[in-house]
Parts: C-alpha cells; structure tokens; sequence
C-alpha cells in the first residue's frame, strides 16, 4: 500500500526502472492512498518519483525486498516529510518510508544517487611549440595531466558532461591552476566521446606563421572500429606552417582520402578502412604536387578493430620555426601514450639506364679509370671492351672524369664532362678520339659520344636492333651497305665521332656488309655480320668503328675494324673480314664437289661482268 504524506510535495507518479514495470502508481496527491495494494513479486527495485506528466524524475529509491526478506509480508510505503523543508520550518527531508505490519520505526527506502553525467574525452599534445614541450592540463582547477608531453595522449578518461569544465594548460613547472597559459570552458554532451588536439603556438617570437595555441575538438570520436574488420581513422591538421593538403592513398589505389583538410581541422568523418598496409601521399590541395610520402601499415601494427587518431605534427620550414621538429605523420591510439610515427617513404632517386663502351684507340689510354660523382666507377677499364648497362643518377648534372689507369682519385682526371641525364631514359656512351699530343695524324680530341633512346633488347623479339657508331679517328665518312641483292644502304654519310640516328631493326640473319666512301662506291672493307650465328635474336647491340685505317700515322695503334659491344658488356667482339664478296652474282649458282669430301674440296664461282654505262 502507498500513501501520499508529504504536505508540500506535488501530486507524483511511481515508476519501476530495473524491470521495468513501468508507472505503478499514477498521480497520487496528499494525503491519499493508491487504490490498491500492489501485489509484487518478491525482487529488489528501483523507483522514480516523477511529476505527475511521468518525464521529470523528483528522485530515485532502491526497494529492496527481496534483500530484507520481505517475501509474504504486506507493508505501507508513506512519503514522508518535506520537499523543501527551508519552507517548512527546517523540518525533516523528503523520502519513501516503510511501515511493516509488525509496527515499530519505519524503514527508510534508500536514496539512489546517479551518476554525475560524463563524456568521453581523450586529449594528444601536438603543439611543437619548444615552450610547450612539456605542460600540465587541469580540469575544473585540478591538476589532470602532469608533465604532458609533447607527441603523446592520455587514453580516453571520463569527464563531467552537462555543464560547462574548464580546462586549462599552464607550464610543466605550475603549482596550480592559477599558472594558466590558456584555458576553454566547452560543455559536453552526456554519452559523448571527444578528441580534443592541443595545436598551435605559445611563444610570442621565433616562429613563422604564429598559429595560436588552441584545442581543437572532435565530438563523436571512437575507441574502436565501428566494424571489427577495420581500422577507423580521424585526422587532424596540426602543422602550424603547413598549407592546405590533400591525402591521397597510392598503393590501392584508393585515391584522394581526406580532401582539402587545412590547420587546425579535422577531416569530416572517421576513414572506415580495411585494416591493411597503406601508402599515403601528402599533396598540396590541387593533388598534383607530393610534399611527402608515408607508409601507414595498419596490418602491420595489428590496428583491426582500433580507431586512431592521426595528427600532421611539427614544421615544414623547421629554420623558420626555432628549428623544432620536422613535419611528420603521427598516430595517437586510443590507449594513449607516446604517438607512432608514420614510416616516411623516401622514394628511390632518379635514374638512367647507361652503358659506357671503351673505343679510344690510343696507346696512352689502352686502360683508364672512370670516376663518376668523384668516385671510382670503373678501375683499369680496358679499350675495347663495354660495361653492362649500369643505373646512374639522373635528372641533375652527373661529373664523369677519365683518369689514368694508374690514378689513385678524380682529381688525377685528364677528361671531363658533366651531362644531366634524364630519368628512365637509357644511353649508350662510347669514349673516342686522342689523348695524346702527338703521335696520331689526325688528332682527333677525346671525347664521349652519347646517345639517347638507347635499347637494352630489341624492339621486337624476332630482330637484331644494331646501332652504329664511327669510332675511327682517321676514317673518313662512310656508308654501310648490306651487300645481297639488290644492295642497301643501311648507314649512309656517318662520320667520327658520331651514331647513326635510330637503331638499324634487323632480321635476325648472317649479313655481309661493306664499309663504303661517302658515294658509295669504293669499298673500305668487307665484313661479316653473323648475327644469326652469334645468337643475336631480340638482343640490342652496338658496332663500333674502331682502329685506325693508316696505323702508320698513328703510332702502329690497332688496325681498323667493325667491333660489337653487346648490352652485357665485356670484351667487344670482333665482325669477321668477308674476303669473298658475293655482290653482282647469285650465290645459288656456286657449285661445291665432292660432298662429302675426303681429301680435296672443289668450289665452282661463275665469272659475272658488269657494264658500267660511262
């Protein structure tokens, strides 16, 4: 039975909260009882006392029942005493009593208190202010956070929400609130998680911009993935001399993820991702240029089912900002502690494809040392003889020097150049000419021939793919002619020191070829080119003229010849002289006896005339 006896409370209702039973007793007023008695199961309890509408709750009681073993008792409930009792001559305080059948003092219902209403709040240090390096964080004027550094977070914590907190910042050495440096009053919802980014600049001098101190907040924060498959990201922008940026995720590719985020935002939403190893670029806000490049290896770290907060920390232009820590990507867990930096990519320097054939005739440089950047590259390089294609650095000026054989550093060097190759292009450099003062007629200067578009293999599998350089100080322009029928110019008009224009894309055969005069009709010198025989197919080469043609004027040096370098490098290989040309006749018609043959080989050459018109 419940009786209403408290002179100035309201007509209420009784709610039960833990069945919940719901409105059990409906608009009671003073002085009376509910119509009946309620017959309950013997449990414990909770009761709200509510206005009469059922929304405002006066207060909460535990009814224990089942605890003081009141199971088959009947009983009175009374409200007892006054709501205000400062109106009431101070006379006893509000409350539910209860009268037992058997008399005696009545028992009082115990009050519930709930919970002061909290929120979630989780706080990262991110000002790379050298004057914040260290900070004490106080709420409500006492002392929450001791020593807190820079580049860590304390783990989400509950904190008062509904009304107002005041969070203040004061340096590491403060005694008390009072110290503040700075300090915000927000009010937070009940139920709600926070991330709250301390960004910006305390100092009044030695950094450029000065972005001012301050907490930037994100409400409906995580402590975890929304989805256990994932990893759940927020971030933040807290790089103070940092432009506007875009992020974008290179090794799905996903794309642009966070879009246009500027100091001291955070991106709208938490990245929902798959939890995997990502590659992130920073660009700046068109997307076209990459500031920098980072790895985030979620699976790595085993962050599934983590969210995470990831903050651009520290400075771009350190020397404009007390020379403070670089700019980085660093990630705050939800546990806190010391943040994680994201592993910076540091993309492989450019480079060409190179290969450097030794083609001087000259005694003096029978074997040379090749320095590149003031390093030794090649030790006691020998004439005549190729490296493979090797990677050098491109797209700024590389310095090649040619010492002698002897040389103990670059600065021994008797030749130098200093090309800026391109990058992802592929060169085919050939050292020619005189080093020598005298002794050699003419003296052509030493000097490397570079080509650009350089092949490593053919352009089709099917051909040879040959380039051609006249490396020949005393020859004189020449053609090439593939003799057969009908002949054909292959290189016309090439002179020292220099390449034909565009690799020759031969079918993969045995050729005879002249080396001509520039008209083309007197022959140099005959030469077989077995590529057929040498297993050339789907390889690119380089033929080098190299020698002399008069070696009688140029100190008995080596005689003139057709040398192949191929793409791997080493000893170039000499073409065969042809001394038998088979221009102007079929070669069908060459008879050969006996076959087989035992002691004595007889061949039949038919005699062809020619008749030149005048």
């Amino acid at each position: 039975m419940v009786n209403h006896g408290s002179t100035d409370a309201p007509t209420v209702d009784v709610v039960e909260t833990s069945v919940p039973a719901g409105t059990v007793v409906d608009d009671i007023s003073f002085p009376n009882f509910n119509s009946a008695y309620l017959e309950l199961p013997t449990a414990d309890y909770t009761l709200d006392v509510t206005d009469a509408t059922g929304s405002v709750v006066v207060a909460t009681y535990s009814a224990p029942l089942a605890t003081l073993g009141l199971q088959g008792t009947a009983l009175t409930v009374v409200a007892s005493g006054f709501f205000d009792p400062t109106q009431n001559s101070n006379g006893p305080v509000f409350g539910l009593w209860v009268a037992l059948p058997s008399g005696g003092n009545l028992i009082p219902l115990p009050l519930v208190i709930p919970p002061p209403p909290t929120a979630r709040v989780q706080v990262i240090h991110n000002s790379a202010d050298a004057a914040a390096a260290l900070v004490d964080v106080y709420l409500n004027g006492d002392l929450l956070l001791d020593d807190f550094a820079f580049r860590t977070a304390s783990p989400f914590i509950d904190t008062p929400a509904g009304t107002p907190i005041q969070i203040d910042i004061a340096p590491s050495t403060s005694t008390s609130v009072a110290e503040s440096i700075f300090n915000i009053a927000p009010t937070l919802t009940e139920g709600e998680t926070y991330v709250l980014v301390a960004n910006g600049i305390v100092s009044a001098t030695g950094y450029t911009p000065s972005q001012p101190f301050g907490l930037s907040v994100f409400a409906q924060g995580r402590e975890t993935a929304s989805n256990a498959a994932n990893t759940d990201v927020l971030v933040n922008h807290g790089s103070t001399d940092a432009p506007t940026v875009d992020v974008v995720e290179t090794s799905v590719p996903a794309g642009t993820i966070v879009d246009d985020i500027s100091f001291p935002n955070f991106n709208s939403a938490y990245l929902e991702l798959p939890t995997a190893d990502y590659t992130l670029d920073v660009t700046d806000a068109t997307g076209s240029v990459v500031v920098a490049t980072y790895s985030a290896p979620l699976a790595t770290l085993g962050l599934q089912g983590t969210a995470l907060t990831v903050v651009a920390s520290g400075f771009f232009d350190p020397t404009q900002n007390s020379n403070g820590p670089v700019f980085g990507l660093w990630v705050a867990l939800p546990s806190g502690g010391n943040l994680i930096p994201l592993p910076l990519v540091t993309p492989p320097a450019p480079t060409a494809r190179v290969q450097v054939i030794h083609n001087s005739a000259d005694a003096a440089a029978a074997v040379v040392d090749v320095y590149l950047n003031g390093t030794i590259l090649l030790d006691d390089f020998a004439f005549r003889t190729a490296t493979p294609f090797i990677d050098a650095p491109a797209g700024t000026p590389i310095q090649i020097d040619i010492a002698p054989s002897t040389s103990t550093s670059v600065a021994e060097s008797i030749f130098n150049i200093a090309p800026t190759l391109t990058e992802g292009e592929t060169y085919v450099l050939v050292a020619n000419g005189i080093v020598s003062a005298t002794g050699y007629t003419p003296s052509q200067p030493f000097g490397l021939s570079v080509f650009a578009q350089g092949r490593e293999t053919a352009s089709n599998a099917a051909n040879t793919d040959v380039l051609v350089n006249h490396g020949s100080t005393d020859a004189p322009t020449v053609d090439i002619v593939n003799v057969g029928i009908p002949n054909v110019t292959i290189v016309d008009d090439i002179s020292f020191p220099n390449f034909n224009s565009a690799y020759l894309e031969l079918p993969t055969s045995n050729y005879i070829i002249d080396v001509r005069d520039a008209t083309g009709t007197n022959t140099v010198a005959s030469y077989s080119a077995p590529l057929e025989s040498l297993n050339l197919q789907g390889q690119a080469i380089t033929v080098v003229a190299s020698g002399f043609l008069d070696p009688t004027q140029n100190s008995d040096g080596p005689t003139f010849g057709l040398w192949v370098a191929l793409a791997s490098g080493g000893n170039l290989i000499p073409l065969p002289f042809a001394p038998l040309s088979t221009e102007n006749f079929n070669t069908s018609l060459v008879a050969v006896s006996p076959n087989p043959v035992s002691d004595l080989l007889k061949i039949h050459v038919p005699f062809v005339y020619t008749f030149r018109e005048p």
